[in-house]
């Protein structure tokens, strides 16, 4: 059984994808033809962990494990998501708040979150197309930490404190980060242990960031700004 267990874990593929803008999370859209997962992974059999819509950026983690396909996405595990969203206008105290404390849509209120303003990160890639800003409005980016995965969450979020979500970009799951990887690169990572129990420092899974993308292109590196 130990031997089994070993082997399932070493022939099991697990990889980071910094999903671009306007991509859907899927292999397949044989309805409209619009850029899938299919043109960046020549990969068989690995189905992502998750989903990010196609209007939203960044990482997304692929698997050929079910079950391990399963404690990523089930929010359950309450592994971390970090996001960075461009929102319209200026953060007030009370919106920061209202988010951190939790906010109420249609489908129930949401839970508390880790919620703060930070300068636009270092080194981001420009979106295509880009953004629509309104004259004389400003913009500014906050960094949210969720530990649940409700559709579109993070942009009714904001919409609920007047602060629409203009950019949205998964910086984070877990301890996995969008370092070093430039829009369409991926890279394999260790698969964790199969207790994957959580013992990270933001209380998900033991989550490992290392390896070398797999695909050419600029790199792009995005330190977090505490």
């Amino acid at each position: 059984m130990i031997m089994s267990m070993a082997r399932r874990c070493r022939m099991s593929r697990l990889i980071l994808f910094n999903k671009p803008f306007g991509m859907l999370s899927q292999f397949t859209d044989p309805e409209h033809n619009r850029p899938t997962l299919a043109g960046s992974i020549p990969i068989p059999k690995v189905v992502p962990a998750g989903r990010l819509d196609a209007d939203s950026e960044g990482l997304l983690a692929l698997t050929d494990d079910g079950a391990l396909q399963a404690r990523i996405a089930d929010p359950r595990y309450k592994a971390p998501k970090v996001y960075w969203a461009q929102v319209e206008g200026a953060p007030s105290e009370a919106a920061l708040a209202g988010l951190c404390r939790g906010v109420l849509l249609r489908d129930g209120p949401t839970l508390p979150a880790l919620v703060r303003e930070m300068p636009e990160p270092p080194g981001l890639w420009p979106r295509f197309p880009p953004i629509r800003t309104r004259l004389h409005i400003p913009t500014a980016w906050i960094e949210l930490t969720l530990r649940e995965g409700r559709n579109r969450q993070v942009r009714r979020m904001t919409a609920a404190v007047g602060l629409p979500t203009l950019r949205l970009i998964r910086y984070a799951i877990g301890d996995w980060t969008l370092d070093g990887l430039a829009p369409g690169e991926w890279r394999d990572v260790p698969v964790p242990a199969p207790s994957f129990g959580g013992n990270s420092s933001r209380g998900g899974p033991p989550l490992n960031n290392s390896g070398s993308p797999a695909r050419a292109g600029s790199k792009a590196r995005h330190p977090r700004s505490r």
